[in-house]
């Protein structure tokens, strides 16, 4: 008896700096095994456009479109880090059409917070970069990299990542979502924490609180998805397939 194809399409949106690219080798996990992916790069973080006066509102209007666009339907949802932010706001515009919103290593936001203020810490450097850069965009160095989202990983893998990281728009960090956690619109939600993160503004398991469960935990730092993506593929289809 032949197995039946799965009907739901991973829609893979990326963290700050990074592009679609950095799901590219989960893409193919997931594909291989059946389930068709989409991923996205968010307006700014590809070199087909300018970042100037880019908003969050871009960010998630894209993920809107681009679901709309390819008349996609039964999609299951993933944001990685800063992706959280736009992953929920197309949530609550495509709810008839999200069976899933997976949150990989991600902020889970809290309405009325942007993702500047989920760390105090975090929340000075971003602002003193903003007012840097004449487009107002938050660079980020090879020592990031090094020490906060790969810590441990091969040094030609963390130079190699560095390079293709572009500036993040700022106000896609300084702005908010008014609305709630999707759990609290009647979508389905999981999350996936990382055991030696330490990039996150606070640990998973608070995010994951917001949302009303359990994280499921998977070795590995922040970008595991570039790292190891069989573990972070089996991990997704495991969301996806569990019920909390």
């Amino acid at each position: 008896m032949t197995a039946s194809k799965p009907t739901q399409t991973f829609v893979l949106v990326p963290g700050a700096w990074l592009g679609d690219w950095s799901w590219y080798p989960v893409a193919r996990q997931l594909t291989e095994r059946g389930y068709p992916t989409v991923a996205l790069s968010m307006p700014g973080l590809a070199y087909d456009g300018s970042s100037a006066g880019l908003r969050l509102a871009d960010a998630v209007d894209h993920v809107v479109s681009e679901i709309e666009r390819r008349d996609l339907t039964d999609v299951v949802l993933v944001g990685h880090s800063w992706g959280g932010y736009p992953v929920t706001g197309a949530a609550h515009r495509l709810a008839g059409s999200v069976a899933k919103v997976i949150y990989f290593a991600a902020v889970v936001p809290e309405q009325g917070t942007p993702m500047i203020d989920e760390n105090e810490q975090y929340a000075a450097v971003i602002r003193q970069a903003i007012e840097a850069t004449p487009d107002g965009t938050v660079p980020v160095g090879l020592d990031a990299v090094q020490g906060v989202l790969m810590p441990g990983d091969p040094t030609p893998l963390q130079e190699l990542v560095s390079q293709m990281l572009l500036p993040q728009p700022g106000a896609y960090m300084t702005d908010s979502l008014d609305v709630p956690p999707v759990t609290k619109i009647g979508i389905d939600a999981a999350y996936v924490q990382c055991a030696d993160d330490i990039a996150l503004a606070r640990p998973g398991a608070e995010f994951a609180a917001r949302l009303g469960i359990e994280p499921a935990v998977i070795p590995g730092n922040h970008m595991t998805l570039l790292t190891d993506p069989a573990i972070v593929a089996d991990a997704l289809i495991g969301a996806l397939e569990s019920h909390q």
